[in-house]
């Protein structure tokens, strides 16, 4: 998932210091909203932060040779059980970009519908009793204000995606968009 990596950064003012960080893989999420408003949340078991937390679909960019669009859709599908009919890229954030490299692309879902029984996947580890709920994206906004939504990405996620839902989509970008570097 991660790495720890030293440089040697020259300074604006000449000098030489260490830096340490984490390299990170990349990470997809996804807001994903139905025809009633609402969006997945789910909540999973944190160890870092010992507690469970309330997040969007999400997961790491780890199958080889998988675009970042067919990421998201796998996540959706192995977290909430769910397809989507339309997918579009709805921000880029960088997590912690004091200590890490993390970035996650966090795509807006729509056109939902349910993956079939037989087809879904089975949840392990700290996915065996994640919990998946629809909340109305206003509500979920103020779950944020609330402090009940502290997960970085689905703070960043909700806040656009309800923008974005008022600017009537128009500011979304394709799916396929590439990232800025």
């Amino acid at each position: 998932m991660f790495s720890v990596v030293s440089d040697e950064v020259t300074m604006p003012g000449g000098g030489v210091a260490v830096r340490d960080y984490l390299r990170h893989v990349g990470a997809v999420g996804v807001v994903a909203i139905d025809d009633a408003d609402r969006v997945v949340l789910v909540r999973q078991y944190r160890h870092p932060v010992g507690r469970r937390l309330w997040e969007l679909p999400a997961g790491l960019i780890d199958v080889v040779g998988e675009d970042l669009p067919a990421a998201a859709r796998r996540e959706l599908a192995e977290e909430a059980d769910l397809t989507a009919g339309r997918m579009d890229l709805l921000i880029d954030l960088h997590t912690s970009p004091g200590c890490s490299n993390e970035m996650i692309r966090i795509f807006v879902a729509r056109d939902l519908a349910p993956v079939p029984v037989d087809q879904r996947h089975a949840r392990h580890d700290e996915e065996a009793d994640m919990q998946v709920r629809l909340v109305e994206l206003d509500d979920a906004v103020g779950m944020v204000f609330a402090g009940e939504i502290t997960n970085a990405a689905a703070v960043a996620g909700l806040l656009a995606a309800a923008r974005a839902r008022a600017g009537g989509w128009a500011a979304l970008r394709p799916a396929t968009a590439p990232v800025i570097r």
